[in-house]
């Protein structure tokens, strides 16, 4: 044991022992349903808009997909040689001290977990509200309602145990695959291909080969950002039952079926739009199957975008209470935080705190409208920061640790590590530039991210006086 592990063991509560209760079944559904989400409605019509043609669209899809794996593979060495609930937490504690890894826990608890389930909350409430409107209520309330309500039903479901919630997980992430598929059989079975476009000199998309470059590269951005949390599996890993070589097969099963639906959905798009109807189109998937269905088609899409909102919100929920569990075992103020229902197999205050704090960001989006949706996003460049440092923690950690067993090792290494680090740089880097560009009430947008970290140090301060 380790001094890392000597002091988690000697500051744990009792009751606080995780135990192996995920299935391989489980694993994949969770890391299917963290990643596709609304991204795959809205993503494939400007991805069609910045590529060249047809073949470089689903070669941009293809590369996410290769993209993703090589990640993947990187995770599965972490995983598997440091299985946690903290996830990438515990491996930046390892790799860079207990600041950096608070750092990061904070940024999940404030914005990254606790913002993204608020905001697929509204995307939940939207589409419910098209399908089912709460006309009773004023203007502009409807949305907000389902998404508090949703957001304390699944946390409801989540605490009364991991089986429950991953449960739900299995059934609602099955109905997001069957709903993809129904958008692809629409286009195969029910609708006529797009007219081909006529005959004459080829458009450019640039004018030389830098701009194309560069729109590609921009193309790649939404991509990878629709591709995204797959790296979400490492919250579970403690949890998996059949010894570490599961998480391998849970992450690169999820992978692949992740990818084969986006480029079967991506298929359908295409083979009814076209290159230019789906880079003209606001609504890709319900353009589809109001050709396929009628007026029908708009309302199946609604629902299916709030299927997907849940599946994604759960899986959420599941790995990001684990990170305050683990911020609970390591500092003794938030030592509340560290209490495991080991009958239940879950963080039970954590759990209870992350709803709190999703419902508390409810509020001001309420108030704020799409400016608050304008602060989760403009926090990017922290995510894909932490995203980045978790990949060199790979080269940290074999060289600071070179001894500790590791059950599985990502091949061609330094290789593809190199190649995974230098694509959560340049998705950085995009986010930076992006961020940059933007202004949220009057204030250059990067100062957004600049806040949430500042604020994450002070609390930092604070804990360690206290710690004394």
């Amino acid at each position: 044991m380790d001094a890392i592990e000597a002091e988690r063991t000697a500051s744990a509560l009792p009751g606080t022992r995780v135990r192996p209760t995920i299935g391989l079944r489980e694993a994949v559904a969770v890391i299917v349903g963290v990643v596709i989400g609304a991204g795959i409605f809205k993503s494939p019509s400007i991805v069609a808009g910045l590529s060249g043609g047809a073949s470089q669209m689903f070669a941009l899809w293809i590369a996410g997909g290769v993209i993703s794996l090589i990640g993947a593979l990187c995770y599965a060495e972490l995983t598997t040689a440091y299985p946690h609930p903290g996830g990438d937490y515990h491996y930046l504690q390892r790799a860079y001290g207990r600041s950096v890894s608070f750092l990061f826990g904070w940024a999940r608890f404030s914005v990254i977990t606790t913002g993204s389930i608020a905001l697929l909350g509204f995307v939940f409430g939207d589409y419910m509200q098209q399908a089912i409107p709460l006309s009773f209520l004023p203007a502009g309330w409807g949305s907000t309602v389902y998404a508090v309500g949703v957001i304390v039903a699944l946390s409801l479901l989540n605490l009364r145990g991991i089986r429950t919630g991953t449960g739900t997980q299995s059934v609602l992430t099955l109905a997001e695959i069957l709903g993809l598929l129904l958008i692809v059989g629409a286009a195969a079975l029910f609708t006529d291909a797009a007219p081909a476009p006529a005959a004459g000199p080829v458009p450019e998309v640039a004018g030389d080969a830098a701009a194309i470059g560069a729109s590609l590269g921009m193309a790649m951005v939404f991509v990878l950002l629709t591709y995204g949390g797959w790296n979400e599996a490492a919250y579970i890993s403690a949890e998996m039952r059949g010894g570490p070589r599961r998480m391998v097969k849970a992450l690169a099963l999820g992978i692949v079926i992740i990818t084969a639906l986006y480029l079967l959905v991506t298929w359908a798009y295409w083979k009814v739009l076209g290159m230019e109807g789906m880079a003209a189109s606001e609504a890709v998937a319900a353009d589809v199957m109001q050709q396929a269905f009628g007026t029908n088609g708009g309302r199946l899409i609604s629902v299916l975008v709030a299927i997907s909102a849940l599946t994604s919100i759960n899986a959420t929920m599941i790995v990001g209470a684990r990170t305050n569990y683990a911020m609970g075992c390591d500092w003794g103020p938030l030592r509340r935080m560290a209490e495991w229902d080991s009958e239940r197999g879950t963080p039970t205050v954590a759990m209870t705190v992350q709803c709190v704090a999703a419902l508390v960001l409810v509020a001001i989006g309420a108030a704020l409208g799409g400016g608050f949706k304008s602060m989760v996003e403009f926090t990017a460049p922290v995510f894909w920061l932490f995203f980045l440092l978790t990949g060199i923690s790979l080269f940290v950690l074999r060289r600071r640790e070179p001894r500790t067993p590791r059950p599985f090792k990502v091949p061609l290494y330094p290789v593809l590590p190199l190649l995974f680090c230098a694509s959560c740089a340049y998705m950085l880097w995009s986010s930076l530039s992006y961020v940059y560009s933007q202004t949220l009430g009057g204030l250059n947008a990067a100062w957004i991210g600049v806040a949430v970290l500042a604020c994450g140090g002070v609390l930092l301060l604070l804990l360690r006086a206290r710690s004394r």
